[in-house]
């Protein structure tokens, strides 16, 4: 059962990992944020990214790293979601 649960939550790790990516990426080139999948991955994305981006200002005016901040917090979520799983089942 925990083997089923841990692999369903590397699944949605992964994805969600890779959207908050493909928008970090989009950042570069602002009109393809501008289509349907860059508003699709805004809606998606930015409640997650944006109280990292409330907490930690842009180095030098311009360089954001608040998503990897961010990505490594989701990482050790997933960590401690999967131990906390790995007592309960």
């Amino acid at each position: 059962m925990y083997q089923e649960v841990s692999s369903i939550i590397d699944i949605l790790f992964n994805i969600y990992f890779y959207m908050i990516f493909i928008y970090i990426l989009m950042s570069w080139v602002p009109s393809v944020r501008e289509n349907f999948i860059g508003e699709l991955l805004a809606k998606l994305v930015e409640p997650y990214l944006s109280p990292f981006r409330k907490i930690i200002p842009p180095l030098f005016g311009m360089l954001d790293i608040s998503p990897i901040v961010a990505l490594f917090v989701l990482r050790w979520a997933v960590y401690g979601l999967k131990s906390l799983l790995s007592y309960v089942l």
